[in-house]
């Protein structure tokens, strides 16, 4: 610890406040809160202290510390969320590309109000609704608005086309109109108040409808246009309430959907669950109002590895409804967030501010009961989402591309790897051992080459010897030629579905070499495989990836890269395309070699005495079984009982009783 530091933590309060951890560049590389900030910023300098990996990395880092200090803890997070928005600190939880969600915009300030999307939400009379993360959404929905609702979407100044809201228009005032509505009108997307077809109180009305529907408040919606048709039909203006009555067919088909998921409550309710995986995490929220699901919206958070749920949540929370202009008076949560005593009494005054009418808000974590169902249901699809984009960023060819291309800078490879062949072990505790190849071909997975490997010359728990093993059955091939004794059997390498025959001669024939061969492992494993490749012959390069930390503890914080003859791993940042693609690939190795063990596990456990007993196939193993019930019935059955059976002999039931004879004895 330096003096500079030292001194900072001798001068701390004991008051609420924030502090600023800076590196050696000056850089603020984490915000915090705290109660005491004494306390706080102290703990993380004390010996006793049980540091996660990220915080142990930060600390490293710190150079400089600054701190703010408050009145009371919720201005301390308000505080926290501006500068973490501000300065996106490294060691932070982040929501990714925040700024960037469209709004949808009704500009009530505007004379005759207009509805259109915008990127960003300000507190200036207008109303807001979202944010959104789909772009593609927010036109659909202002598409549909336009549909339901006859409002302008030209950019015209329609100050002067009615008299003022409030007061007498100045001394010879005129509006001055256009000469002619436009299309809209005549598609019946528009009532035309450019040229006075529409009066100021029946726009009004509708942009209050259209207040309504972004609101959720689907059903007083319906009631406004039910009294428009009866009134049009009164008077013999079929044609328009034809038109009402389409719009309501519409509104009515929306609240179909909403009504298969909906809750008891009456008030506005947030439902979050989340979803993680490497170093990201996707926070979901379903939007219900008046008990209707109205609407869900995703959110990637990043640097989320070493994060308890709580904090993550945390941050969520924060960053969120800090540009949300909508606060709930519920949130329905998966998880207890940190400090929620805080977060409640911060969104209580956020909700103040915004007149959403009421100023309570409650954070609840439900034990039992229908809301625990419905945070399953949520959690399930942030999971699904998270999976998706997943697939999303190996559809990515430019980011694919780069992947590689990072990969041969940091590996000093000649080329981009185009083929990545990566290999991993699972069992469990020695036993079942198998191997799993996984190979990705221009930075995307080639399912039809993973190929498994069934252990035959380790016993126990070696995953060096495995590995080696495997490479010696892959890669021996490939440079003594393919003899018929040496092409394993069906289980061994292709899937349940694969010919045998069909499969040796694509193991003959149709492998190519690959580019760059991963294993996962540390050190051990990539000496390992550098023996086996010497003893080939084979200039393949090799690396091993594991965690920076611990190798295969939980308590890691990201992969690093092992390379042939340097003592010190290769470190990728964070955000690095090539990691990511490393991290894929692993995991879709670790994936297929987890899901061959528990099938190999699983027929070993269920395995009959049965089935070793020559000419005893599936169909007499089930009419035994069926008949019986047991081995142990069976082994009390007479030659004669056996034989009756249907599908069995005599010869084929002495078999039987001479066999589990042999196993009794």
């Amino acid at each position: 610890m330096n003096e500079k530091i030292q001194s900072v933590l001798n001068s701390l309060p004991h008051k609420p406040g924030i502090y600023l951890m800076k590196d050696d560049q000056g850089t603020i590389i984490y915000v915090g809160k705290a109660i005491s900030l004494f306390n706080r910023v102290r703990s993380y300098f004390q010996e006793s202290t049980d540091l996660s990996p990220k915080n142990r990395s930060m600390v490293a880092k710190i150079a400089d510390i600054e701190f703010l200090v408050v009145n009371n803890e919720v201005e301390a997070l308000v505080l926290e969320s501006n500068y973490i928005k501000q300065y996106r600190p490294k060691y932070n939880v982040l929501l990714r590309d925040d700024k960037n969600y469209p709004y949808i915009k009704v500009s009530l300030t505007e004379d005759f109000p207009r509805v259109y999307r915008v990127r960003s939400f300000q507190h200036d009379g207008n109303r807001y609704f979202g944010p959104y993360t789909n772009s593609g959404a927010v036109d659909a929905t202002l598409d549909l608005l336009n549909k339901l609702f006859a409002f302008r979407t030209c950019r015209y100044d329609a100050s002067n086309w009615a008299p003022p809201h409030n007061g007498e228009p100045p001394a010879n005032w005129k509006p001055k109109l256009l000469a002619r509505p436009c299309t809209q009108y005549y598609i019946h997307r528009c009532i035309a108040p450019c040229v006075a077809y529409a009066t100021r109180e029946e726009y009004d009305a509708i942009i209050k409808q259209v207040i309504l529907f972004l609101e959720g408040k689907h059903d007083e919606v319906l009631k406004t246009l039910q009294g428009q048709m009866e009134k049009a039909a009164e008077d013999l203006n079929f044609e328009e309430a034809a038109r009402v009555r389409d719009r309501i067919k519409a509104v009515e088909r929306i609240l179909e959907k909403q009504r298969i998921i909906n809750t008891e409550g009456q008030d506005d309710q947030d439902v979050v669950a989340m979803a993680s995986g490497d170093d990201e995490t996707c926070a979901l929220v379903f939007f219900f109002r008046s008990g209707k699901l109205v609407g869900r919206e995703y959110f990637i958070l990043q640097g989320t590895r070493d994060s308890s749920p709580g904090e993550i949540l945390t941050s969520f929370l924060q960053q969120f409804y800090e540009s949300s202009p909508h606060i709930p008076a519920e949130i329905i949560a998966e998880v207890e967030p940190d400090d929620r005593a805080v977060l409640q009494n911060w969104l209580k005054e956020k909700r103040k501010d915004l007149a959403t009418g009421g100023s309570a808000v409650t954070i609840n974590v439900p034990r039992r009961g229908d809301k625990v169902r419905l945070i399953e249901m949520v959690k399930q699809n942030a999971q699904e989402i998270l999976e998706q984009q997943r697939i999303k960023w190996l559809s990515d060819s430019q980011k694919t591309q780069l992947a590689l291309e990072e990969l041969q800078e940091a590996l000093n490879l000649v080329a981009p790897p185009q083929r990545i062949e990566c290999y991993d072990i699972s069992n469990t505790q020695g036993t079942n051992s198998v191997g799993a190849m996984a190979v990705f071909e221009g930075g995307r997975p080639k399912s039809s080459e993973y190929r498994r490997f069934k252990i035959k010359t380790v016993q126990g728990q070696n995953d060096v010897a495995s590995h080696q093993e495997v490479l010696r059955r892959r890669f021996r091939r490939a440079v003594a030629g393919t003899a018929a004794q040496d092409i394993p059997d069906e289980s061994t390498i292709t899937d349940e579905t694969a010919d045998s025959e069909q499969a040796a001669s694509q193991f003959e024939h149709d492998w190519t070499m690959p580019d760059l061969i991963i294993m996962d492992g540390g050190k051990g494993q990539l000496n390992a495989a550098m023996e086996v490749m010497q003893e080939l012959h084979l200039e393949i390069p090799v690396v091993g990836v594991a965690k920076e930390e611990g190798l295969h503890t939980k308590s890691t914080t990201q992969e690093v890269i092992f390379t042939p003859g340097s003592p010190e791993p290769i470190l990728l940042p964070r955000t690095s395309q090539g990691l990511y693609l490393v991290q894929r690939i692993r995991d879709e190795a670790h994936r297929f070699g987890i899901t061959y063990h528990r099938k190999v596990r699983s027929d070993r456990t269920f395995k009959s005495a049965l089935d070793e007993i020559p000419g005893i196939g599936p169909k007499r193993k089930q009419v035994l079984m069926k008949h019986f019930g047991s081995v142990r019935a069976i082994s009390a059955a007479s030659v004669e009982d056996l034989a009756a059976l249907e599908g069995m002999t005599r010869d084929a039931a002495e078999k039987v009783k001479e066999y589990i004879g042999r196993i009794g004895s």
